[in-house]
Protein backbone atom coordinates (compact mmCIF):
# COMPACT_ATOMS: atom_id res chain seq x y z
CA UNK A 1 0.00 0.00 0.00
CA UNK A 2 1.56 3.79 -1.15
CA UNK A 3 0.99 6.32 1.65
CA UNK A 4 0.54 9.62 -0.54
CA UNK A 5 3.31 11.72 1.73
CA UNK A 6 0.93 14.91 1.24
CA UNK A 7 -2.48 14.33 1.46
CA UNK A 8 -2.00 11.39 4.28
CA UNK A 9 -4.19 9.14 1.49
CA UNK A 10 -3.88 5.15 2.27
CA UNK A 11 -5.59 3.60 -0.48
CA UNK A 12 -3.36 1.62 -2.98
CA UNK A 13 -1.84 3.31 -5.50
CA UNK A 14 -2.78 6.90 -3.98
CA UNK A 15 -0.78 9.86 -5.40
CA UNK A 16 -0.38 13.73 -3.87
CA UNK A 17 -1.90 16.49 -6.23
CA UNK A 18 1.54 17.55 -7.06
CA UNK A 19 2.48 14.10 -8.66
CA UNK A 20 4.10 14.83 -12.27
CA UNK A 21 2.21 11.93 -13.35
CA UNK A 22 -1.22 13.35 -12.66
CA UNK A 23 -0.09 16.95 -14.04
CA UNK A 24 -1.08 18.34 -10.90
CA UNK A 25 1.75 21.35 -9.71
CA UNK A 26 5.13 20.72 -8.19
CA UNK A 27 5.87 19.99 -5.48
CA UNK A 28 6.66 22.11 -2.46
CA UNK A 29 9.48 20.70 0.07
CA UNK A 30 12.01 22.49 0.80
CA UNK A 31 15.34 20.91 0.39
CA UNK A 32 19.73 21.76 1.01
CA UNK A 33 22.01 20.90 -1.11
CA UNK A 34 25.19 20.85 0.23
CA UNK A 35 28.81 21.16 -0.88
CA UNK A 36 32.12 23.12 -0.84
CA UNK A 37 31.27 23.53 -4.98
CA UNK A 38 34.72 24.37 -6.06
CA UNK A 39 33.99 24.62 -8.74
CA UNK A 40 30.38 23.85 -9.56
CA UNK A 41 30.11 21.70 -12.26
CA UNK A 42 27.29 20.13 -14.82
CA UNK A 43 26.82 16.77 -12.77
CA UNK A 44 26.07 19.28 -9.62
CA UNK A 45 23.73 21.20 -12.23
CA UNK A 46 21.97 18.19 -12.85
CA UNK A 47 21.39 17.13 -9.26
CA UNK A 48 20.14 20.60 -8.54
CA UNK A 49 17.65 20.30 -11.58
CA UNK A 50 16.97 17.07 -10.52
CA UNK A 51 15.98 18.47 -7.10
CA UNK A 52 13.84 21.22 -8.02
CA UNK A 53 11.54 19.02 -9.98
CA UNK A 54 11.07 16.34 -7.30
CA UNK A 55 11.03 19.18 -4.32
CA UNK A 56 10.25 22.58 -5.61
CA UNK A 57 13.00 24.69 -3.77
CA UNK A 58 16.35 24.07 -3.15
CA UNK A 59 18.88 25.76 -1.20
CA UNK A 60 22.32 25.11 -2.63
CA UNK A 61 24.78 25.68 0.54
CA UNK A 62 28.07 26.27 -0.04
CA UNK A 63 30.11 25.22 2.96
CA UNK A 64 33.10 26.38 3.95
CA UNK A 65 35.49 26.21 7.16
CA UNK A 66 36.78 29.60 7.62
CA UNK A 67 39.23 28.40 9.67
CA UNK A 68 40.65 26.26 7.04
CA UNK A 69 42.02 27.41 3.10
CA UNK A 70 39.43 27.86 0.98
CA UNK A 71 39.95 26.23 -2.03
CA UNK A 72 40.62 26.83 -5.52
CA UNK A 73 38.24 29.90 -5.22
CA UNK A 74 37.02 31.73 -2.01
CA UNK A 75 33.16 30.97 -1.27
CA UNK A 76 32.37 34.40 -2.50
CA UNK A 77 33.09 33.40 -5.61
CA UNK A 78 31.80 30.25 -5.58
CA UNK A 79 28.38 31.37 -4.90
CA UNK A 80 28.75 33.54 -7.36
CA UNK A 81 29.69 30.70 -9.82
CA UNK A 82 26.57 29.03 -8.16
CA UNK A 83 24.19 31.58 -9.28
CA UNK A 84 25.14 31.64 -12.49
CA UNK A 85 25.10 28.38 -13.34
CA UNK A 86 21.50 27.73 -11.56
CA UNK A 87 19.69 31.31 -12.84
CA UNK A 88 17.36 29.62 -14.83
CA UNK A 89 16.41 26.88 -12.71
CA UNK A 90 13.19 27.99 -10.76
CA UNK A 91 12.85 27.67 -6.96
CA UNK A 92 16.89 27.67 -6.85
CA UNK A 93 18.67 29.73 -4.20
CA UNK A 94 22.56 29.55 -2.89
CA UNK A 95 23.74 30.81 0.23
CA UNK A 96 26.87 30.55 2.05
CA UNK A 97 27.29 28.25 5.23
CA UNK A 98 29.73 27.51 7.59
CA UNK A 99 29.24 24.35 10.16
CA UNK A 100 27.72 21.70 9.69
CA UNK A 101 25.65 20.44 6.74
CA UNK A 102 22.71 19.54 9.43
CA UNK A 103 23.25 23.10 11.10
CA UNK A 104 22.79 24.49 7.46
CA UNK A 105 19.34 22.05 6.73
CA UNK A 106 18.40 23.60 10.30
CA UNK A 107 19.41 27.62 9.66
CA UNK A 108 17.78 27.16 6.24
CA UNK A 109 14.09 25.45 6.96
CA UNK A 110 14.46 22.74 4.76
CA UNK A 111 12.72 19.90 5.05
CA UNK A 112 15.46 17.63 3.62
CA UNK A 113 19.20 17.17 2.74
CA UNK A 114 19.76 16.15 -1.05
CA UNK A 115 22.81 14.41 -2.13
CA UNK A 116 24.22 13.63 -5.36
CA UNK A 117 25.48 10.47 -6.28
CA UNK A 118 27.42 8.96 -8.79
CA UNK A 119 29.03 5.72 -8.02
CA UNK A 120 28.43 2.83 -5.57
CA UNK A 121 31.69 4.52 -3.55
CA UNK A 122 29.64 7.59 -2.96
CA UNK A 123 26.68 5.59 -2.03
CA UNK A 124 28.60 4.51 0.60
CA UNK A 125 29.96 7.48 2.21
CA UNK A 126 27.11 9.64 1.55
CA UNK A 127 24.95 6.73 3.49
CA UNK A 128 27.48 6.47 6.67
CA UNK A 129 26.43 10.65 6.79
CA UNK A 130 23.07 10.21 6.45
CA UNK A 131 22.55 7.59 9.01
CA UNK A 132 24.93 10.10 11.05
CA UNK A 133 22.86 13.02 10.50
CA UNK A 134 19.57 11.34 10.82
CA UNK A 135 20.21 10.18 14.32
CA UNK A 136 21.97 13.28 15.42
CA UNK A 137 19.18 16.04 14.38
CA UNK A 138 16.60 13.66 12.67
CA UNK A 139 16.89 15.32 9.12
CA UNK A 140 16.67 12.71 6.58
CA UNK A 141 18.51 12.74 3.24
CA UNK A 142 17.20 12.07 -0.22
CA UNK A 143 19.84 10.75 -2.46
CA UNK A 144 19.84 11.82 -6.62
CA UNK A 145 21.85 9.66 -9.26
CA UNK A 146 23.48 12.05 -11.38
CA UNK A 147 22.88 11.16 -15.21
CA UNK A 148 25.18 8.63 -16.48
CA UNK A 149 26.64 10.78 -19.15
CA UNK A 150 27.93 13.03 -16.41
CA UNK A 151 28.88 10.92 -13.65
CA UNK A 152 32.02 10.82 -14.17
CA UNK A 153 32.97 14.56 -13.43
CA UNK A 154 34.24 15.55 -10.15
CA UNK A 155 35.48 19.01 -9.25
CA UNK A 156 39.18 17.64 -8.03
CA UNK A 157 39.10 16.04 -11.77
CA UNK A 158 37.95 19.52 -13.40
CA UNK A 159 40.37 21.82 -11.81
CA UNK A 160 43.37 19.27 -12.60
CA UNK A 161 42.28 19.20 -16.16
CA UNK A 162 41.64 23.30 -16.25
CA UNK A 163 44.96 23.84 -14.46
CA UNK A 164 46.88 21.65 -17.36
CA UNK A 165 45.24 23.39 -20.40
CA UNK A 166 42.96 20.11 -20.81
CA UNK A 167 39.58 21.54 -22.55
CA UNK A 168 36.51 21.51 -19.74
CA UNK A 169 33.72 23.86 -22.04
CA UNK A 170 32.00 20.19 -21.80
CA UNK A 171 32.19 19.39 -17.84
CA UNK A 172 31.20 22.73 -16.56
CA UNK A 173 29.13 25.85 -16.84
CA UNK A 174 30.47 28.51 -19.27
CA UNK A 175 31.14 30.86 -16.20
CA UNK A 176 32.75 28.01 -14.71
CA UNK A 177 35.14 27.62 -17.71
CA UNK A 178 35.74 31.20 -18.18
CA UNK A 179 36.84 31.53 -14.27
CA UNK A 180 38.91 28.39 -14.53
CA UNK A 181 40.96 29.63 -17.25
CA UNK A 182 41.45 33.23 -15.54
CA UNK A 183 43.16 31.53 -12.61
CA UNK A 184 45.12 29.30 -14.22
CA UNK A 185 46.46 31.74 -16.92
CA UNK A 186 47.31 34.35 -14.43
CA UNK A 187 48.83 31.48 -12.15
CA UNK A 188 51.91 31.01 -14.44
CA UNK A 189 50.85 32.20 -17.78
CA UNK A 190 50.80 28.88 -19.35
CA UNK A 191 48.07 26.74 -17.74
CA UNK A 192 51.01 24.10 -17.14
Amino acid sequence: MVRSPMTGDHRPGAAHSGDRRSGGPPPTRRVLYPGSFDPIHLGHVDVIEQAAELFGTVVVAIMHNPSKPSGLFDPERRAELARDAVAGIEGVTVELHTGLAVQAADRANVDFIVKGLRTAGDFEIEQQMAQNNHAVTGVRTVFVPCRPDLGYISSRFVREIAKYGGEIGHLVPTAVARALRTVFDESDGSGS
